[in-house]
């Protein structure tokens, strides 16, 4: 089959999503109207264009305005669905969801109404669409350690049905040093642990994920090619790299997609893993992702297979899961 056709077809994982940056528009405007909360927009096609940014803060300013009209269960029901909908379309068939509980509980948001919300769509993935599903509970990096700790302190009755704890939000000036006495809290209550380092932050971020975070996986990590030393230790430990190569291109990590190291990573033994971040407002959702890297660097059918696989190693599933999905990978021509 050809590269498009064996892209369709492979089941693959996604390890990087934030469940936020899903929110389409058409999506959001519907809640706002359902829930009356004005939003400065007086039409989905006017949401759209404010869809436009050019940097990390200014996707971040659009992306906690249109959090804002998340209010009920249902709506954090209805955002997850959405996605979950798009996973079925793209052959996803395992998720590890990022959400931001601060961005939400700042607003008054109980934290278990968020919880629940996500949660249920999660079961009804698996029983409907047959799409397993686990939470990733990501602290905000602009906001402080105290606040970091409170939020941990909100997660712990629910931490048997939270796979990990993350790391997220503006990464520039907010080195991972800052959180790594809740990461060991987080550690010490039994949650794995992953962080963003490396995307608009130096390849020191990676470094400081490893050492004093701990993480079980680096998401983004681009930026580790500037540190050979840093490199060679990803390879020999096997440290998975969550990559979102459209997020990448939209957010200037990179000019043109041709440029991606994604295909030099894998080329050289670094456990890439290729992702949508927040795919409403990136330009595509998985396979928008490997079409894009797939045209644009030339990969051949055996590296999209290995990055398909790669993404259920460097999952929080069972060895048997994983074996399971090795297997259908492989099956495919």
């Amino acid at each position: 089959m050809n590269r498009i056709e064996l892209i369709r077809a492979l089941p693959k994982a996604e390890l990087h999503v934030h469940i936020e940056g899903t929110f389409e528009p058409e999506l959001m405007f519907a809640i706002a109207q359902r829930n009356q909360i004005e939003i400065p927009y007086k039409s989905v096609e006017e949401l759209k264009q404010a869809y436009n940014f050019h940097n990390l803060q200014s996707f971040l300013d659009i992306y906690y305005a249109g959090a804002n009209v998340l209010v009920h269960e249902q709506d954090f029901y209805d955002l997850a669905w959405a996605y979950f909908e798009k996973c079925a379309e793209d052959k996803v068939v395992h998720t590890e969801i990022f959400f931001d509980p601060q961005t939400h509980t700042d607003r008054g948001i109980a934290f278990e109404t968020v919880f629940n919300g996500l949660k249920r769509a999660c079961t009804d993935a698996q029983v409907k669409l047959g799409i397993s599903a686990e939470l990733i509970m990501c602290f905000l990096r602009h906001l402080s350690e105290e606040a970091a700790f409170e939020t941990l302190a909100q997660a712990l009755p629910f931490k048997d049905q939270i796979i990990a704890v993350g790391l997220d939000s503006s990464e520039l000036g907010h080195p991972p040093a800052k959180f790594e006495r809740v990461f060991a809290k987080a550690r010490e209550e039994g949650f794995l642990v992953v962080a963003h380092a490396g995307e608009e932050g130096p390849a020191e971020y990676v470094w400081e994920a490893l050492d004093l975070l701990k993480v079980n996986r680096v998401d983004h990590g681009v930026r580790s090619e500037e540190d050979p030393k840093l490199l060679e230790r990803l390879i020999a430990e096997k440290m998975p790299l969550t990559v979102c190569p459209l997020s990448n291109l939209k957010l200037c990590v990179v000019d043109d997609m041709a440029e991606h190291n994604i295909q030099r990573l894998l080329q050289q033994g670094v456990h890439v893993t290729v992702n949508s971040d927040d795919p409403s407002y990136f330009g595509g959702y998985m396979n928008d992702n490997f079409i894009a890297i797939a045209e644009s660097l030339d990969l051949s059918n055996a590296e999209l297979k290995k990055l398909a696989k790669n993404s259920f190693e460097a999952s929080f599933i069972t060895d048997v899961e994983k074996q399971k999905w090795m297997q259908q990978i492989d099956a495919l021509a």
